[in-house]
């Protein structure tokens, strides 16, 4: 690897590790986990910045040695054999129908707050921000990376501004106590919930060539970007427990309250911004996949075809259909949002887990300790989910056999072939 090929640096890098992670979700899922364990959210959030530490850790150090574009599957591949890291990278993939639409469902009680809707009416606006994601990637993807990293430190100057606020009022801490003792069945489920701000972890596995560094700086970047975004999430959190609200989206509440106004504008501005410009990545960056995929032969040539512009028109096509028959089938059925965000969580501890245990096979023994501790991390994340899991437990039993027949098919076809 060039040392000199790269051009990010530590600080850089940190504030794309926190750009990554902060994503739709800092304004709401603390409101989802305080609505589940009340003040236990706070301890979830305490608890889960630190157990994520040393996943980061892991991820970092593989990242460092092994550094390869195709992140946790180039890792499985290279510890338990090419099957088993194409299934972690085809799992990848179908988190993308449950974890988008639980995005734009997200990004839309952001629009609720300005421009209230409803019914089928919500549901037909969801399905057009998705053909406009299709439109909008037509000539390829245009999100700047410069103006999702100026969205994220307006959401931290807004959380740092409030919570400075609110500390001026020693009164407010006193609600507090209103609270029941923390129980642990809550915690642990509200924790399964949370985990979803910490998925983008390993995306920056992705981008070690990138760094000027990436033995020095990759670490301390991915370290300093998790415990910022923990901060940020148990600061949120702190703050809904403390200021009392009877908005739907509390946050535009303790904004309301603590500056004496705009909540709806500035909240939903930012949180309708930052959830488009997610999604709209995760569409791309999911597309090229698929397309990637094709050329390679696990998935049908059909898709091995991109316009003019380099775009792969059929794979993105595919991809924002699945998208949109989810959001109608989760109006349908009155699916939950904490549903498609605890499936999309099942997919990850799998994959997070499935990276750990590469670790363990690939770097020195020394690392043992905290791929130890990351692996009971996401065993202990996976028993909090429950029934959540059943999503990605099928798309295993699908994926991996399917992928051990095309790779046993195509041995066969080989010998058949090859003249002796």
């Amino acid at each position: 690897m060039n040392s000199h090929s790269g051009t990010i640096g530590r600080w850089q890098g940190a504030g794309l590790m926190a750009t990554t992670l902060l994503g739709t979700g800092v304004f709401i899922l603390p409101q989802m986990t305080v609505n589940i364990a009340q003040g236990g959210a706070l301890v979830a959030w305490l608890m889960l910045t630190l157990a994520i530490i040393p996943v980061a850790l892991v991820f970092g150090r593989l990242a460092s040695v092994f550094p390869h574009a195709a992140g946790p599957a180039y890792f499985v591949e290279k510890a338990f054999g090419r099957t088993a890291g194409r299934t972690i990278g085809l799992i990848f993939l179908l988190v993308v129908p449950m974890g988008a639409p639980a995005a734009i469902l997200m990004t839309f009680q952001f629009v609720d707050a300005l421009i209230p809707l409803d019914g089928w009416a919500k549901v037909a606006a969801e399905v057009a921000v998705i053909c406009g994601l299709f439109l909008l990637n037509l000539r390829g993807i245009q999100v700047s990376a410069k103006l999702q990293f100026g969205l994220t430190l307006c959401i931290v100057g807004i959380v740092v501004l409030l919570f400075g606020v609110s500390s001026t009022k020693t009164d407010l801490l006193a609600t507090l106590g209103q609270y029941s003792q923390p129980e642990i069945p809550t915690m642990m489920l509200a924790a399964g919930i949370a985990f979803w701000s910490f998925l983008g972890i390993e995306a920056m596995t992705h981008l070690a060539d990138d760094f000027k560094k990436p033995q020095q700086d990759m670490i301390p970047a991915m370290m300093m970007g998790t415990v910022l975004v923990g901060i940020i999430y148990v600061a949120c959190t702190l703050l809904i427990l403390i200021v009392p609200t009877d908005k739907s989206l509390a946050m535009i509440g303790v904004f309301d309250n603590l500056l004496g106004g705009y909540g709806s504008l500035v909240i939903g501005i930012l949180g309708v911004a930052s959830g488009l410009a997610t999604v709209n990545v995760y569409a791309a960056s999911a597309a090229r996949l698929i397309w990637s995929f094709s050329s390679e032969g696990i998935l049908p040539r059909y898709f091995a075809f991109k316009n003019d512009h380099g775009v792969p028109t059929r794979a993105l096509g595919a991809l924002l259909s699945v998208m949109a028959s989810v959001i109608v089938l989760t109006y349908l059925t009155g699916q939950e949002l904490e549903h498609l965000i605890a499936w999309s969580n099942g997919v990850f501890v799998v994959i997070y887990l499935m990276a750990m245990l590469a670790a363990a096979k690939l770097l020195p023994r020394s690392n043992w300790p905290l791929v130890v501790l990351g692996s009971l991390f996401c065993l202990a994340l996976g028993i909090a989910l429950g029934a959540s899991m059943a999503y990605v437990l099928v798309l295993i039993c699908i994926v991996a056999p399917f992928l051990w027949w095309q790779k046993t098919h195509i041995s066969r076809k080989q010998v058949i072939v090859t003249p002796e």
